[in-house]
């Protein structure tokens, strides 16, 4: 058995290799997925068939505790999407625009800092703050309104 979920973490570590952007609910829905599904699947086989067994249980347990975890990142991201698109169109240079989410306590602002016009569009350069887990991290971008009346990023 410990062979079993021993090659089943090893999977796991190179598939986790590939990922480019896990934040930390994924990278723990991932490992408590792959852990949960890992014993599981070794409780289901036997002989040779527990190593796959195993194997397909981390996989699968890591595959949905991911979804799982970024689901929950999916709720920030769409507020804070939200916030930027209205802070850009309505809010004054200078003037921020708040956004929180009360489930994970994750917080940030915009702050549009300097309107201008490239190849007719009108274009904003922003400040984003964001907050995650009481890490503050901010960035400078810049962003055209499109013909259909979104803001693109486009640096």
């Amino acid at each position: 058995m410990k062979r079993a979920l021993i090659i089943g973490l090893a999977l796991l570590l190179t598939l986790s290799g590939c990922a480019t952007t896990t934040g930390p609910k994924e990278t723990i829905g991932t490992g408590l997925g792959a852990l949960g599904g890992g014993l599981l699947g070794a409780q289901v086989g036997s002989g040779s068939g527990r190593l796959w067994a195993t194997g397909i249980g981390v996989l699968a347990g890591a595959f949905l505790g991911n979804q799982i975890g970024e689901s929950l990142d999916r709720a920030d991201r769409h507020e804070m999407e939200r916030t930027t698109q209205r802070a850009l169109e309505h809010n004054p240079t200078d003037t921020s625009a708040a956004w929180t989410n009360p489930d994970t306590g994750n917080y940030g602002s915009v702050t549009p800092t300097r309107t201008y016009y490239a190849s007719n569009k009108p274009c904003r350069e922003y400040t984003q703050s964001v907050t995650i887990g009481g890490q503050q991290e901010t960035v400078v971008g810049n962003a055209c309104r499109e013909t259909d009346g979104t803001w693109r990023v486009v640096r």
